[in-house]
């Protein structure tokens, strides 16, 4: 017979409502009893019935994550965070990867909802509906946006600042002299991309200088380097820093700067966005400004697991503050005077 919570307590020596705190991780139970409890179910052989208390709870402590591209650094450390925190809570997260497609978000969305996942968060792939998060709402889903919102303001979001991000960046090269700056990378048809790309259209007009040049790239190594080739086709006016829609993108302009013989930090300045490992490691290092992936993961996170627990309540914004880390790729060479 397969033993039962009776069985565990009376080897324990403790009460089988102790026994069900220590299934279900329970922080009130002191850790010396825990352990004891679970060398019994250790040797008992013991092995929850995770199901059958989703039953009487009616909470799968589970919750799907679906991200746009979790092959760029920064979303794999957003993900990163959540992890830890769901972990921390007892919970786990069935991850998604849409690779930018509306249908595919659509088939995950759909298909995690049969497993009766308790909640969603959710980075909108490009061109996504605001009626997808209209519908999941409507339906008694809890969803939390990041990043990237779709409709209007009434749902659960948590993001970056990314037009004071941006400000940061642009003051920054315009204090170390800079007159003519770019912007490469905007090419997305997402909040993100339209909060940097006016950001850089009105900062620079406030300190008498013209908007740059703006090429509307995807932000990825490849586009950021062949954007090197039409921002210096002639030379005369060409720019003296750039702005990139995030590191990756950065890393590419340095790369192609480096293919025309342009010296990145010296000859032309470069500023990227996200403050990813690599960008640190880089030489010259990457000046970018850092929106805390990880952190921004775990209070994502943290706000689903409340609307969970409150449905009705009001929904939140949470929005974080971005910090400009100045590296050597910015630095103000001769030939920036």
């Amino acid at each position: 017979m397969r033993p039962t919570v009776k069985d565990i307590a009376r080897h324990a020596g403790v009460s089988p409502a102790t026994v069900s705190l220590v299934l279900r991780d329970s922080p009130l139970v002191a850790e010396a009893t825990r352990v004891g409890v679970r060398s019994s179910i250790s040797s008992l052989g013991y092995v929850y019935h995770r199901a059958a208390a989703n039953l009487r709870t009616r909470l799968t402590h589970t919750v799907g994550l679906v991200i746009c591209e979790i092959t760029n650094p920064f979303y794999a450390e957003l993900a990163a965070g959540i992890d830890d925190a769901l972990d921390r809570a007892g919970w786990v997260a069935f991850v998604a990867n849409t690779a930018e497609s509306p249908a595919r978000q659509s088939r995950f969305i759909a298909r995690m909802r049969e497993h009766r996942v308790d909640g969603i968060l959710l980075t909108p792939a490009e061109g996504t509906s605001p009626e997808v998060v209209d519908g999941l709402r409507q339906q008694g889903v809890p969803v939390v946006q990041m990043l990237r919102r779709v409709g209007g303001e009434t749902a659960d979001y948590v993001s970056a600042d990314f037009k004071l991000g941006m400000t940061l960046a642009a003051e920054h090269l315009i204090r170390l002299g800079h007159r003519r700056i770019a912007f490469v990378g905007g090419a997305r048809r997402v909040s993100p991309a339209r909060d940097r790309t006016e950001a850089f259209r009105e900062i620079l007009p406030r300190f008498g200088l013209a908007v740059g040049p703006i090429i509307n790239c995807l932000p990825t190594r490849e586009d950021g380097a062949a954007a090197v080739g039409q921002l210096f086709q002639e030379k005369s006016d060409a720019p003296t820093a750039v702005l990139c829609h995030n590191d990756l993108c950065a890393l590419g302009v340095m790369l192609g700067l480096a293919d025309r013989g342009l010296m990145p930090g010296r000859e032309v300045a470069v500023i990227g966005f996200d403050n990813i490992s690599e960008g640190a490691l880089h030489r010259p290092a990457l000046t970018t400004v850092a929106i805390g992936a990880r952190h921004l993961g775990e209070e994502a996170a943290g706000l689903l697991l409340r609307r969970i627990k409150s449905p009705d309540g009001s929904p939140e914004s949470i929005i974080l503050p971005p910090t400009l880390i100045v590296r050597s790729s910015c630095g103000a060479g001769p030939a920036l005077q």
